[in-house]
């Protein structure tokens, strides 16, 4: 696995439990570490929401 996938992995994992949070405790971890929809959660929003295409290719991708 080339370790842009293992990032890609981790940050989507972050984002899994981070919705895991909010749906079972209506806890967001994110905003809660860097703020409400401050620019740095905002940024680890929109990695998590990378990751997640580009976890489609890891779907898809047979090594």
């Amino acid at each position: 696995m080339k370790i842009i996938d293992k990032i890609a992995l981790v940050l989507i994992i972050i984002g899994a439990i981070n919705w895991g949070l909010i749906g079972f405790f209506k806890f967001d971890l994110v905003a809660t570490i860097f703020g409400e929809m401050s620019v740095l959660s905002r940024i680890v929003y929109a990695l998590v929401g990378i990751s997640g295409l580009w976890g489609i290719k890891l779907l898809l991708v047979d090594d």
